[in-house]
């Protein structure tokens, strides 16, 4: 080192070797050697994200701007795996500040190590850049359908031979029904090279193919299975199980009495009961123990087990004990009531009660003569709805 030496002076600088021989021939400088002064030492300034490895597809175009620093203007040079950098491929732009890195179209060959140097004399800063050029994977190998039952596929293939210079993130698996022909997508980002395909349709017959996926995309083609899976429907043997019948048969039983009842002459008026029997029962109405057959003056109806029978505008004559009795294969059952209807017989009422019924709307009664003792001595003729004031005396009517 030769010190206290001035900025801007030329040193013309040979060296001798020395030993107890002598000394030798001096070697000297083709050029002399100027003085200068380092004000900024040279130092590179690697963006953040090329700190890490730069990854870009194929076809891309790589364009790196790098910055640096140091005073005088510093020897900026790019190196690939420690050897010079192809003409045809790179690009380099050296400035004052910073230096740029240029690839129109990148290819996978251009992925590497490239060493950036900043120098001044002795002075030197270095800087390693790791650039990959990833491209689409190729498909998976070797598909094959493993295994069908139920509703389920499963299905093995192996990695591709061609990652794509990229790690693969796994793979989508599609299916395609022999009916439609169209793919639909059942899983992706499967991680093993291995699944189970599950809610297949019975009667369908499937298809099944394979992407393989890395950062770039999906491979451009897919591994297609060469056999169809066949989804069949399960045999089903039915064995009924035995057990004994129940036999529901039962003999007539009233759950639901008659009960008394007390009427209106003219008003209707209903009785009802409930029986419970298997077979069907046959219903029989008597009155005073005497068979009711076909009489307009009664309704029978028997419907789930409730039996009623309506008598229509009954008289005192109506009065009596009436009987319901239910008759099957298994036996028989009968309940009674009684029924009272009020009124004297003969057609004697009140006249006043004769004149409300007509406004009530429920009797008419049309070119009737009414005999009042005690009134008139004559009849008086009468028409439907007609309203007269008399006293209320029993009268006669026909």
């Amino acid at each position: 080192t030769i010190r206290n030496l001035a900025s801007g002076d030329r040193l013309q600088i040979r060296v001798k070797a020395v030993n107890a021989g002598g000394t030798s021939v001096p070697a000297v400088l083709e050029q002399p050697v100027v003085i200068r002064e380092i004000l900024e030492h040279p130092k590179i300034r690697v963006p953040r994200h090329l700190r890490q490895t730069y990854t870009r597809c194929v076809g891309e175009v790589v364009n790196l701007l790098i910055p640096f620093q140091g005073k005088p203007r510093p020897q900026v040079s790019w190196s690939k795996d420690g050897q010079p950098l192809d003409s045809k491929r790179v690009t380099v732009r050296n400035g004052d500040r910073d230096t740029i890195f240029f690839i129109r179209e990148a290819a996978r060959s251009d992925s590497g190590q490239y060493q950036l140097s900043v120098k001044i004399d002795r002075l030197e800063d270095r800087a390693t850049i790791d650039i990959r050029v990833i491209e689409q994977p190729g498909p998976p190998e070797n598909l094959k359908l493993v295994d069908v039952w139920g509703f389920n596929v499963a299905l093995e293939w192996s990695p591709p031979k061609d990652n794509g210079n990229a790690a693969l993130k796994g793979y989508t698996v599609q299916k395609s029904d022999r009916k439609s022909g169209q793919w639909f997508t059942v899983l992706e980002h499967c991680l093993r090279p291995s699944c189970t395909v599950s809610d297949l349709i019975i009667g369908n017959s499937y298809s099944f193919r394979v992407f393989s996926e890395n950062a770039c995309g999906h491979s451009a083609t897919a591994a297609v299975t060469t056999q169809l899976a066949h989804i069949r429907k399960p045999e089903i043997l039915y064995k009924p199980e035995k057990y004994s019948g129940r036999d529901f048969s039962e003999p007539p039983k009233f759950t639901q009495p008659l009960a008394d009842r007390s009427t209106t002459r003219g008003y209707n008026t209903q009785l009802f009961c409930c029986v419970r029997a298997f077979p069907k029962p046959k219903i029989i109405w008597l009155k005073n123990q005497t068979e009711i057959r076909e009489d307009p003056k009664y309704i029978a109806v028997i419907n789930e087990g409730v039996c009623s029978l309506e008598i229509r505008k009954p008289s005192p004559f109506d009065g009596g004990v009436y009987t319901c009795k239910a008759v099957n294969p298994l036996g028989e059952a009968s309940v009674d009531c009684r029924l009272d209807v009020k009124g004297k017989p003969g057609g004697l009422v009140p006249l006043v009660d004769l004149f409300l019924v007509p406004a009530l709307g429920l009797l008419v009664f049309e070119n009737h003569s009414l005999s009042c003792p005690g009134a008139f001595s004559a009849s008086v003729p009468l028409r439907s709805g007609v309203l007269a004031l008399f006293k209320s005396q029993p009268c006669m009517f026909s």
